[in-house]
């Protein structure tokens, strides 16, 4: 069970066959960060990503955070369990003696953590879920995955300017597919789209052929749709290679998750050409992304061939745990913590990133994306970049 489990930095070296440097570490006692994130349930890579993601991290700083030793605690939310998260995140404040919190796949699990959070004044770095407002009453929380309007307003805003004219939104039916879907209609109207209409579907669907035939009958030039990734985005597009999307010229425009390159291979060919807006993919260019997956592939374990934008957001907060413990030298300071987090800028595989120090969201580019094959793999593949967004854009 995952509940019970340590990865301690021994663990970690022995099985990267790295061997740490030389440090006064010895005299402190070792950074314990927290994981409360999703290890089974719908998506059964995010978990295994994420750690490899953190074992990478490791493997090119000498397996020390801050020149002190690490030990990673896991815990399993079991999916979007919100009752479970709360269980989790307490027994690793009271028990474990955290000193970090770090996870959040889907946002009910992500809000129950900052709620722990909150009352034990531990900071907790959201991997992922990217609801708008959940950090506002969340003082000591810090999201490093985007929110709903950095990936979903740039992406409208990018099909209005290629001219077409009209959108049949699809979407997961709670709170950030609910979202996506008003964002994406707002800002597509606003570049002189028109929206035909929208559908919420059940977030546990695993049959869209109902759903993707009435966005078919409605013929709109682009359909926008967010379905949550693993078993709902494979599902979704199993239904629109047999409605024919391509031959009914409807293009795809989605949500990064739904083409999550976790799930791309189970999806296959009928995902090629689908255009999505991210902070991230692993093809990549810059030198620090070329280093990153050498670690990756040598912390993978099976069944994960490539990190995806949800794990790469575990590499930035180390790098962040990082900096706020190298700058303390001692024992760590909840006011110097934040001091240190607000306005922090760092180099991340994915480009430049800044901590706004305002909201706590990631200031970062993000890119236009079509899935391509790369070396004969499913890739999301940049071809435009958009700048320096901040997380309440536009």
């Amino acid at each position: 069970m995952f509940s019970r489990i340590a990865l301690t930095l021994a663990s970690l070296a022995t099985a990267l066959a790295f061997v740490p440097v030389a440090s006064g570490a010895d005299d402190l006692p070792p950074i314990r960060i927290g994981i409360v994130y999703s290890y089974t349930g719908a998506s059964l890579s995010a978990g295994p990503a994420l750690d490899s993601s953190i074992a990478a991290w490791l493997a090119m700083h000498h397996q020390l955070v801050g020149g002190r030793k690490v030990e990673i605690i896991r815990r399993d939310d079991t999916g979007a369990a919100p009752d479970v998260a709360t269980r989790q995140a307490q027994e690793l404040v009271v028990s474990e003696h955290v000193d970090f919190l770090l996870g959040g796949l889907f946002t009910p699990s992500a809000i129950a953590v900052e709620r722990v959070s909150t009352a034990a004044k531990i900071p907790f770095f959201i991997v992922n879920a990217a609801t708008n407002g959940i950090l506002a009453n969340a003082p000591y929380t810090f999201r490093f995955g985007a929110t709903i309007q950095q990936n979903t307003a740039p992406l409208a805003q990018w099909a209005a300017k290629q001219g077409y004219k009209s959108v049949f939104n699809l979407v997961s039916d709670y709170a950030p597919g609910i979202e996506s879907d008003k964002v994406f209609g707002s800002a597509y109207a606003a570049g002189g789209g028109k929206v035909l209409g929208d559908l919420h579907v059940p977030v546990t669907a695993n049959d869209f052929t109902a759903y993707v035939q009435r966005v078919k009958d409605a013929k709109p030039e682009v359909n926008f749709t967010f379905v949550v990734s693993g078993t709902p985005a494979i599902a979704f597009f199993k239904a629109t290679k047999l409605a024919q999307f391509d031959a009914a010229g409807i293009k795809v425009l989605a949500n990064a998750a739904t083409v999550d390159d976790l799930d791309l291979p189970a999806m296959g060919d009928a995902t090629l050409g689908v255009i999505s807006c991210a902070q991230y993919s692993w093809t990549h260019k810059s030198r620090l992304n070329a280093a990153y997956l050498v670690a990756f592939h040598r912390a993978a374990t099976s069944g994960v061939v490539n990190p995806d934008f949800m794990a790469e957001s575990g590499f930035d907060i180390m790098s962040a745990i990082d900096r706020v413990v190298a700058g303390q030298r001692g024992p760590l300071d909840l006011d110097k913590t934040l001091a240190a987090l607000r306005g922090m800028q760092l180099d991340s595989p994915r480009g430049p990133i800044q901590i706004d120090p305002n909201t706590r969201e990631l200031i970062q580019n993000v890119y236009i994306r079509r899935v391509e094959k790369v070396n004969g793999i499913l890739a999301n593949v940049e071809f435009e970049t958009i700048p320096h967004i901040p997380g309440d854009y536009p």
